[in-house]
């Protein structure tokens, strides 16, 4: 099994692609600024809940002390693009707000670049713990 085939990389894989897809939904918002009627799409939120749990890996905590909470990992699908309701419509009737498209736009990026750093950083340790144990 390669050390990407591991669940939590599967589950920071799916959230960086989570993210592509919700930054491709915002510059398509942005695009529409002008156009009108358009309403501004956004994607269901990303929940590791929705990706990690036991009945897809098969993997569960061990409990070995009563104060222990016991866990499970599993995995789901990616996210779907719902219709936001948004503050401010124009009296074409688009309600795209750039300011906050824009925010959207760096908060994504900003999310995307924390877990690329997770999923590095993490086979970084994994390695070198393995070759620390060779």
């Amino acid at each position: 099994m390669a050390l990407t085939d591991l669940p939590v990389f599967q589950a920071l894989k799916s959230k960086m692609q989570w993210h592509q897809t919700r930054q491709g939904v915002l510059a398509e918002n942005i695009a529409n600024a002008d156009t009108p009627k358009y309403r501004a799409k956004e994607l269901k939120s990303y929940a590791f809940s929705d990706h990690i749990g036991a009945s897809s890996f098969g993997i569960q905590a061990e409990v070995t002390k009563s104060g222990h909470i016991s866990g499970t990992i599993s995995a789901s699908s990616h996210g779907k693009v719902d219709k936001q309701a948004m503050f401010e419509v124009t009296p074409s009737g688009n309600n795209v707000v750039l300011e906050e498209q824009m925010m959207k736009v760096t908060e994504n990026q900003m999310d995307f670049q924390a877990a690329s750093t997770l999923y590095s950083k993490s086979l970084g340790l994994i390695r070198t713990a393995l070759s620390k144990s060779a």
